[in-house]
C-alpha cells in the first residue's frame, strides 16, 4: 500500500508547517509502516537551526516518528470508516529511549520504520527508527492513544 501525501492528510490532522511525512511506502496492518520525509532547505525550522550550518532538529524527527506511528495505529483499525477516524486523534502518552545517531541535514531523505510493540485496545506501543541512506539516525520508543476528539 502507498499513500501519498493527500492521503495522510484524511488520516492525521497536521497541515503545513507541521505535516512531518511525505509519502507512506509500506504498511503491515498491527505490525509495521515505512514511509519519508524529504528534508529541504526550504523547511521553515532551517531559518534558526542554525543559520550556515542547517541541522533538521531531532524533536521534528520525533515528531515526523509520532505522525507515522499515528498513521500505523489507524489503519491497523481496519473496521474504522474514514468518517469515524476523523472523529478520533493519536495522542502520544510517552516517548522513551530517544536517541540521536547521526545530524540529518538538507537534502536527505528521511525514512520512518515503525514497529508495532504492543496494543491493547487505543493503547500503542511502537518502536520507531529513522533512517538516511540506510544509516540509523535516530530511535525511541513511542506509546499512543487514540481517543474521541
Amino acid at each position: 500500500m502507498i499513500m501519498d501525501v493527500m492521503e495522510i492528510q484524511k488520516i492525521i490532522p497536521h497541515r503545513y508547517p507541521f505535516l512531518l511525512l511525505d509519502r507512506v511506502t509500506e504498511i503491515k496492518e498491527n505490525e509495521s509502516l515505512i514511509g519519508f520525509k524529504n528534508v529541504t532547505i526550504g523547511d521553515n525550522v532551517f531559518q534558526g537551526h542554525f543559520p550556515g550550518h542547517p541541522i533538521y532538529p531531532g524533536v521534528m524527527i520525533l515528531e515526523g516518528m509520532a505522525q507515522a506511528g499515528g498513521i500505523l495505529a489507524f489503519k491497523s483499525m481496519g473496521d474504522m470508516t474514514e468518517e469515524e477516524a476523523a472523529g478520533k486523534v493519536v495522542y502520544f502518552m510517552s516517548i522513551d529511549g530517544a536517541k540521536f545517531r547521526a545530524p540529518v541535514r538538507p537534502g536527505d531523505r528521511l525514512e520512518y520504520r515503525i514497529s508495532v510493540i504492543k496494543n491493547r485496545g487505543q493503547i500503542w506501543v511502537l518502536e520507531g527508527k529513522a533512517f538516511v541512506d540506510d544509516v540509523l539516525v535516530s530511535e525511541a520508543e513511542l506509546k499512543a492513544m487514540i481517543v474521541d476528539k
